[in-house]
């Protein structure tokens, strides 16, 4: 079982910057592949990045690419999405996730474990 804290969300102009992180409870946190998630009012949830258990691979939705990066820190059992230049289309609640499958594997299968998630909100 695998419990997931996010923070560091907030109101933001446009072309600002936020780090997002996200605490695990999980005592093999390194075994979990970590992502991020998002979804804007009236729309899915969407996939946003993935990292594999020892960060040494990451995984990116096309929006976002150059403009995130993702990162994890297994000894502080944490996982961060640096975003920048952001867009008001980037204004949604953002949701940290978990699982024992492949960062790749995370953009396609629902993760197993999800945080509560965090309000991002990009003003133009």
């Amino acid at each position: 079982q695998v419990q997931l804290a996010e923070s560091g969300g907030g109101l933001v102009q446009a072309g600002g910057s936020l780090r997002l992180s996200c605490a695990a409870s999980a005592r093999t946190f390194d075994r979990y592949a970590m992502g991020w998630f998002r979804q804007a009012p009236g729309k899915e949830r969407e996939f946003v990045a993935s990292v594999n258990w020892s960060g040494g691979r990451t995984y990116y939705a096309d929006l976002v690419k150059g403009r995130f990066t993702i990162s994890r820190d297994n000894a502080k059992n944490t996982v961060y999405l640096q975003m920048n230049s952001l867009k008001p289309e980037d204004t949604a609640v953002y949701y940290c996730a978990a699982d024992l499958r492949s960062g790749q594997a995370m953009g396609v299968i629902p993760p197993n474990y999800w945080g509560q998630g965090t309000q991002v909100t990009v003003s133009s």
